[in-house]
């Protein structure tokens, strides 16, 4: 099974790279898969690489699920 985490694109760099961050972690990612990347955007993250951009309800929806899910019986 493979997943892919929302991720926030905070700067854009050369090459078709960009950072991003999840849950306070940074990351460098490529962005070569998807068009005009810029800060702000939610891409869907898997492997390094950003896969497709995502709205920020979407997103923000998703994170939440898996932070519950993170949870388990604790919650």
């Amino acid at each position: 099974m493979c997943l892919a985490i929302p991720v926030q694109v905070k700067e854009v760099l050369p090459d078709n790279m960009a950072k991003v961050t999840f849950d306070g972690v940074s990351k460098i990612i490529s962005t070569a898969l998807v068009e005009d990347v810029k800060p702000g955007d939610y891409v869907l993250l898997h492997v390094g690489y950003a896969l497709a951009r995502i709205d920020r309800e979407g997103a923000e929806r998703t994170l939440a699920l898996i932070r519950e899910a993170a949870l388990g019986d604790a919650a």
